[in-house]
């Protein structure tokens, strides 16, 4: 399961397992932001390749009009996801809120 939605904060939290079957309705959801958008990943439990290149077509949207990506709340095993594929290269990723 997968759910995708404002927080209370504003930020953008991510639950459950983003994969190949959810990443249509993540990119559905992260097309319509514009700015600088924290991703709240503290509920998040997978994350495939394909949920990787959702993140990164909305990475590169933003940051052609001054806008960025910004992760928080990473579990250990999803920030070695990162770490292994080079994304923390890409993304700012903050500790946990």
């Amino acid at each position: 399961m997968f759910a995708i939605e404002y927080g209370q904060d504003g930020a953008v939290v991510l639950a459950g397992r983003l994969d190949a079957a959810q990443s249509p309705a993540a990119q559905l959801f992260l097309d319509k932001l514009q700015g600088t958008v924290t991703l709240d990943c503290t509920p998040l439990e997978y994350i495939s390749s394909a949920g990787l290149g959702v993140l990164l077509k909305t990475q590169k949207r933003l940051m052609a009009s001054s806008g960025k990506l910004q992760l928080t709340g990473l579990k250990p095993h999803i920030r070695d996801i990162f770490t292994y594929s080079g994304f923390d290269k890409l993304f700012h990723i903050e500790p946990s809120r």
